[in-house]
């Protein structure tokens, strides 16, 4: 991420400074003070090259969509969630505050918008271990036999909802229903003295806006299939490498670091010209607020430590939420696929808010695409 002097946000804009500081105060560019000169502001040059390129009036609609489709304006309307400011918030609420003591169900109420506690059930089998397989073909089984989503009032949704959730905390916390998920989690593991761990990051992870597979559970909800066709859409997405798969390039590196020692990990990978998995998010520009919120109760096991201090002198980006729930996991010694089962898990809540907010909503999701084929004949 870089950042820009107001001289040279200036320039970029084409305005006085009067504007610039009143685009930082409505949210539109970011700023931090100049570790230089703490009296004086950088801005985040994201922003100012958005908001010029805006301002510019040159850009045809297609652009306007090619841009928002990574990273860009928001581009349809949610009352989930949001980054603003560096913090993450759920309907309105600081989801780093809630980490402190909410738990997985208590978040799933807020995200709901349900006005009685949630309701879970549990399977009545013997012990099993987490499973992520088992909880894609629970899923695929349920899709089925459940109901379209369209037309269907809020309160009917949430039902199924609870249903559908239960079927995921089955298979990926299988346990009493008498017990919070975190604590079915952690016991299903064997390792009752994560349980507190797992529930803040059960908690920090259930939504974080419009990512990829928040975005595929809409459009599977738009088009109006079931809640379990969309959570297991966004099951699907999550386990790409650039999501929540990235847990497996942080061990890479961490293997790596365990081989030739951290600093010499750390520059070995820039060195090849490949960015430093888990150091910087594009929507924190000091820190990924969810990874702070972890780190700060987690003793870094000593090589994630090494790694995390080369990383982010030589890079000057912080650590995100991936390399703590990668830390987490190792500190714990949780199994190998741990921070994806969490990560599944706890997502599972924000992706049953987004598709009963857009099976609610009525509309369809059917962007088009820039044809840049072969001339039509």
């Amino acid at each position: 991420m870089s950042w820009l002097t107001a001289e040279q946000a200036l320039d970029l804009l084409g305005t006085k400074s009067q504007t610039l500081y009143a685009n930082v105060s409505r949210g539109r560019i970011r700023a931090k003070p100049d570790p230089a000169d703490t009296r004086r502001s950088l801005y985040f040059a994201d922003d100012v090259k958005r908001l010029a390129s805006r301002h510019a009036g040159r850009r045809k609609t297609e652009a306007v969509a090619a841009e928002a489709i990574q990273w860009g304006d928001p581009v349809l309307p949610s009352a989930l969630s949001t980054v603003y400011g560096g913090r993450l918030f759920y309907r309105g609420q600081d989801a780093a505050l809630l980490a402190e003591t909410a738990s997985l169900e208590d978040v799933a109420v807020l995200l709901w918008d349900m006005k009685r506690p949630l309701r879970l059930e549990a399977e009545e089998v013997g012990r099993r271990h987490p499973s992520l397989n088992a909880a894609f073909t629970a899923l695929a089984e349920r899709i089925t036999g459940d109901l379209p989503s369209l037309g269907r009032s809020l309160p009917a949704l949430q039902n199924e909802a609870e249903s559908v959730l239960s079927t995921v905390a089955d298979m990926l916390a299988p346990g009493a229903a008498n017990r919070p998920i975190h604590e079915r989690l952690a016991l299903a593991w064997g390792r009752p003295d994560a349980g507190e761990m797992i529930r803040r990051c059960l908690v920090l992870l259930a939504d974080h806006e419009l990512n990829a597979s928040t975005f595929t559970a809409r459009i599977t909800a738009s088009a109006g299939a079931t809640l379990s066709a969309a959570t297991l859409s966004g099951l699907s997405t999550l386990t790409g490498p650039l999501h929540g798969g990235a847990w497996q390039s942080v061990r890479s590196l961490i293997a790596r670091a365990a081989t030739m020692g951290a600093e010499e990990a750390v520059r070995s990978y820039l060195s090849e010209g490949r960015p430093l998995p888990a150091f910087g998010h594009q929507l924190y520009p000091d820190a990924d607020v969810r990874g702070v919120s972890l780190l700060d109760c987690l003793t870094l096991p000593p090589l994630f430590s090494a790694v995390r201090e080369i990383g982010e002198q030589l890079v000057g980006e912080r650590v995100n939420v991936d390399f703590a729930l990668t830390a987490m996991t190792h500190a714990y010694h949780l199994p190998e696929d741990a921070p994806l089962i969490i990560f599944a898990l706890s997502r599972s809540v924000g992706w049953l808010a987004h598709a009963m907010e857009q099976a609610t909503s009525g509309r369809l999701i059917r962007p088009r695409a820039r044809y840049i084929g072969p001339p039509v004949q």
